[in-house]
């Protein structure tokens, strides 16, 4: 609970501002500042509150509604980070940013469940602390049954989940995107249009520009101990073509059958699969991925995520990670997919394989963890043997990424913008991070935590005798305006039910709340959650 929200109102007096006709009456008891930043959100979102609005300095709205100054401060500072709002001196608190309309809390009917399933419906006292939301429409064409968890997990059923409304984001793989550098990024451009030559905007280099490559390449030295000539690097939209093209060049080159962590990442797991004949899962346990389980596919490769593997986030050990370089000495390909690395916390800093065993691993990264998943901008290290086959690969795919943003994030990289902008990042995907294992700890008692030392989100595992299906779960958490993804998305072999949970692209309020209503659902499907 929030300090602000602990002093005692005085509701007797008439209260309320003609700014959004605002009335702190219809405010839960204690949850004032989650009202009022719900309110202005909400205005933000319909348009009555358009970019450049002025908000009332905090003392005037806080006397105007007779709360305290620290509900409003503490609404504001929500939406600040949010990337909503921002302090811009004597001008006073600004709208930023104008984001899609969140739904209004009007009552709708509950879907009905199924006989079987195990999961109820609402309480009334459950669906007063959280309204109902209507169900997300499904994307037109199969295989999509009116939720994103029916059945097998297919591509649809991430489109589905990114454009399902509701409150709170608990969904993995991205970070903070309201601390997006807007002002780095748009003086960078600005000096980057200065500098650029006519001939500058015709058809560039497939392999991206000299000067992206030339930062990556400093970048790794600097932060994966990778050792490149920027000539080695391809740039690409990201992980997903990077998959894409290697899954085309490696099938082409008799490579059909790449083996996957499992768990591991569904969507790494589909965009390499339409490539690829063949992804036979292996077991991941706490060193990593089992290197005699990999041996006993006869995969000849394999996709990994050692840094920080997906969705457990164990590193991989010493023992095996000695055990896979033997594996790939004797002809294996690794698949080394760093996605974000940079983001450690209680740990120290893990060099990448490539570092070690260039002409046996195939490296990805990208910025999409970093800055933005909208920027659609990567890169792949391959060795030699595929190095050209893969640059006429993306040469016929699109010629080429967009060269302005690549100079942009070029100059970022290399003024120090991008590094000081992760040390920011560090500091609030902690803080992020601390709230989800509290709430976790408080809300569901007896779910096993993993992989908290480092990453954007968070394993849960549950006990035996869980009474329903993760997936159920993740359902009803969806009717309830909070989005998850099931562990069993991501795992194919036995695992117990559980949850993915990120923690980095919402508030920490935001955050308790999510795990509230994940608490709140496992206690009505049955007997309390204990270890």
């Amino acid at each position: 609970m929030h300090r602000s929200n602990d002093r005692p109102v005085d509701r007797s007096k008439t209260a309320g501002a003609d700014f959004l006709q605002l009335d702190p009456r219809e405010a839960p008891a204690g949850g004032l500042a989650d009202w009022l930043a719900r309110r202005l959100r909400q205005a933000i979102g319909d348009g009555r509150l358009p970019v450049g609005s002025r908000l009332p300095a905090t003392r005037v709205l806080a006397a105007d509604l007779r709360v305290s100054r620290g509900v409003v401060t503490d609404a504001y500072r929500r939406l600040t980070e949010e990337g909503r709002i921002a302090g811009r001196g004597r001008g006073g608190t600004v709208v930023v940013d104008p984001l899609a309309p969140e739904p209004a809390p009007a009552p709708a009917p509950a879907p009905t469940p199924a006989p079987s399933a195990p999961i109820p419906a609402p309480t009334r006292a459950a669906a007063a602390q959280s309204p109902p939301r209507p169900r997300p429409e499904p994307p037109p064409g199969p295989p999509f049954d009116g939720s994103p968890f029916d059945g097998t997990p297919v591509p649809a059923s991430f489109d589905a989940l990114r454009t399902a409304p509701a409150r709170i984001n608990l969904a993995p793989g991205v970070p903070d995107l309201a601390a997006f550098p807007r002002t780095a990024w748009l003086r960078a451009e600005r000096a980057v249009l200065r500098d650029l030559a006519a001939h500058d905007f015709g058809y560039g280099d497939p392999r991206g520009t000299p000067a992206l490559r030339r930062a990556v390449a400093d970048w790794l030295a600097r932060n994966r101990g990778i050792r490149a000539d920027p000539g080695e690097i391809l740039v690409v939209a990201g992980a997903a073509q990077a998959l894409a093209l290697a899954g085309e060049v490696l099938r082409a080159d008799g490579l059909d059958v790449v083996a996957v962590e499992d768990p591991g990442s569904l969507g790494t797991r589909q965009h390499l699969g339409h490539r690829i004949t063949a992804t036979p899962p292996v077991p991941v346990d706490a060193e990593g991925v089992r290197v005699d389980a990999l041996r006993a596919t006869g995969a000849r490769a394999v996709l990994l995520t050692p840094a920080h593997q997906f969705p457990t986030g164990v590193v991989l050990g010493g023992a095996r990670r000695r055990a896979l370089l033997q594996w790939a000495a004797e002809g294996g390909l690794v698949i080394e997919d760093d996605y974000d690395a940079e983001h450690r916390y209680d740990r120290p800093p893990v060099p990448a394989l490539r570092g070690v065993l260039p002409e046996r691993v195939l490296y990805l990264g990208s910025v999409s963890k970093l800055l933005a998943p909208a920027l659609r901008t990567g890169w792949m290290l391959a060795p030699a043997r595929y190095r050209d086959r893969l640059v006429d690969a993306k040469r016929l795919s699109d010629l080429g990424n967009a060269a302005l943003p690549q100079l942009v994030l070029a100059r970022l990289m290399e003024s120090g913008a991008l590094e000081r902008h992760l040390r920011l990042l560090r500091t609030r995907h902690r803080r992020r991070r601390d709230a989800m294992i509290a709430a976790i700890g408080a809300r569901l008692p007896g779910a096993v935590v993993h992989g908290e030392a480092a990453g954007l989100h968070l394993m849960l595992t549950f006990p035996a005798g869980l009474s329903c299906t993760d997936t159920e779960l993740a359902t009803a958490a969806l009717a309830h305006g909070v989005k998850v993804h099931p562990l069993s998305w991501h795992a194919r072999l036995p695992h117990p039910p559980g949850l993915v949970l990120g923690y980095a692209a919402g508030a920490p309020g935001e955050i308790e709340e999510g795990v509230a209503v994940l608490g709140r659902l496992l206690r009505e499907a049955g007997p309390p959650l204990r270890g």
